[in-house]
């Protein structure tokens, strides 16, 4: 084993010395990243352990910001319990829905793709996205919903959407959704573009009959590097919901009922400067990211094999 590592440091030397000129052009590239993206995470893993207010030096503590977060904190543990069941059900759905809808688009005639490309990649990039839906779920009888429901007798009294701790969940599901068509949904129409025709030919040969074999065996092993790109996007939004909860139910939301780990870290982090604590809740958030992360790479490699 020892013989095999030396081996394998002996050939890695010799391929950066082989290709140092292409270091050289990444060397920049590397420097920042590792300022601005590798430092700051050690330092924050390390506040982790600490007690620290930015006021005072920063006191080791070890584990106790740790077992504060699990054990007597129980916000934290409804904000992860909020955060999960939101990238459980908004993560999954808004992937499928960002590669179906760029599947149904790719087959629109150009003039009317691009139009169609910009309608539903608009909600990402639209600053006022939170005002319509206020709109939308307004909690009085001018409210489009409530107005809606009581035209058809759905319901007598209007209901207060997004104060009611029962139903605001169900309206932050609806607007992840409406927004989740972003920089996946973009990757996955370039991806289409880019798909060479030869192989559905080659497919047409080798018996595949119907759209769905295309898909499968075609289409998904070809789009490998776009589809892990748009599993990448979907957990960092679900993880990271923040905003919609904040400008549509408030800080912090009525009993807590959609407050998710990022309003906890702010919450600590830029609200009551316990950045120790805030570390900690990153670091536990960053954690569920990664591995979130590894298990759909996991899954994606099985596609089309």
């Amino acid at each position: 084993m020892k013989q095999y590592f030396i081996k394998s440091c002996e050939i890695t030397w010799e391929q950066m010395k082989r290709y140092k000129m292409c270091y050289f052009f990444l060397a920049p590239y590397a420097l920042l990243f590792a300022l601005f993206f590798i430092t700051p995470m050690i330092i924050s893993i390390w506040y982790s352990f600490t007690n620290y207010n930015v006021l005072e030096p920063a006191t080791f503590i070890g584990f106790q910001n740790y077992i504060n977060l699990f054990l007597a904190d129980e916000i934290f543990l409804k904000s992860v319990q909020n955060t999960f069941l939101l990238a459980t059900i908004t993560g999954p759905i808004g992937y499928v829905l960002a590669f179906m809808f760029a599947w149904f688009i790719n087959e629109l005639p150009k003039g009317i793709r691009a139009i169609a490309v910009l309608v539903f990649y608009a909600p990402t990039i639209s600053g006022q996205v939170f005002m319509i839906w206020t709109i939308f779920f307004s909690g009085d009888a001018y409210g489009i919903l409530n107005a809606f429901l009581i035209h058809y007798n759905i319901i007598d009294t209007p209901k207060w959407w997004l104060v009611t701790p029962d139903l605001m969940m169900n309206c932050a599901i609806v607007v992840v959704l409406w927004m989740s068509l972003g920089a996946g949904f973009l990757a996955f129409i370039a991806g289409f573009q880019g798909l060479d025709k030869t192989l559905y030919e080659a497919g047409l040969c080798d018996g595949i009959s119907n759209r769905w074999q295309e898909l499968w065996y075609i289409t998904l092993p070809s789009m490998k590097p776009q589809l892990m790109f748009g599993a990448v996007m979907a957990i960092t939004q679900s993880f990271a919901i923040a905003d919609v909860t904040v400008a549509l139910f408030g800080f912090p939301s009525t009993d807590y009922a959609v407050h998710t780990v990022v309003n906890h870290l702010v919450d600590y982090g830029a609200i009551r400067f316990e950045m120790g604590y805030a570390s900690a809740i990153a670091t536990i958030l960053f954690l569920s990211m990664i591995y979130t992360n590894k298990g759909v790479q996991f899954l994606l490699r099985k596609v089309g094999t």
